[in-house]
C-alpha cells in the first residue's frame, strides 16, 4: 500500500471514530479548531512508562480499539472585550472512552450533557435500577469553563481517550 493510501486509510478511521471537529456557532466570540487527533504510544522499559505522542496520519500507525488517543482543541478570542467564564462542551464521541489519566480542568457528564460534575462524584443507573459509581467509560461529555479570554489570546483544551 502506499504512503497516500495509507495516510487516507488512517484518516477516515479517525473519521469513522466521529473526531471531525468541533462546531460553533458562526456569532461566536470564539474560534474552535482541531487538532490533528495524536496517538500516545506507551511502553514500559526498565520499569519506567514513555509515552511516545505521534500523529498517526504521518506515522501510518494503526489505530484501533484500545489506542490511547490526545485529542486537542484550539480556541481564540476574535472579540475585542474580554470574556469571562466561557464555556466549551465537546461530546465525547461513542467510539472513545475518556482515558482514566483523562481527568483533568474540566467536568463530565454522564447523561448526555444535562448535568455535569467531576466524575467521583456522579452515578449511573445500573442494570438492576440501581446507583452505582459513574466510571470513565459512563462518560458522554466533557466541559471546560475558562474563567476569562483576554481579547486575542488564544489556548488549548485537552483530553486523553482510548478507542472503544
Amino acid at each position: 500500500m502506499n504512503a497516500r493510501k495509507s495516510r487516507r486509510l488512517v484518516l477516515l478511521s479517525l473519521a469513522a471514530l466521529g473526531l471531525a471537529g468541533p462546531v460553533l456557532a458562526a456569532e461566536s466570540p470564539v474560534a474552535l479548531s482541531s487538532e490533528p487527533i495524536m496517538l500516545d504510544k506507551i511502553t514500559t522499559v526498565g520499569g519506567q512508562v514513555r509515552h511516545n505522542v505521534v500523529n498517526p496520519a504521518i506515522t501510518h500507525d494503526k489505530v484501533v480499539p484500545g489506542s490511547h488517543l490526545v485529542v486537542v482543541t484550539d480556541y481564540h478570542s476574535t472579540s475585542d472585550k474580554p470574556l469571562d467564564h466561557f464555556v466549551v462542551t465537546n461530546p465525547l464521541p461513542a467510539a472513545l472512552m475518556l482515558s482514566d489519566d483523562g481527568f483533568g480542568g474540566f467536568d463530565v457528564s454522564v447523561d448526555g450533557g444535562k448535568t455535569f460534575g467531576k466524575l467521583a462524584t456522579l452515578s449511573v443507573t445500573d442494570a438492576k435500577g440501581g446507583l452505582r459509581a459513574a466510571e470513565a467509560s459512563d462518560v458522554t461529555t466533557l466541559r471546560w469553563v475558562i474563567p476569562q479570554i483576554a481579547p486575542g489570546a488564544s489556548g488549548k483544551l485537552e483530553y486523553h481517550a482510548l478507542v472503544r
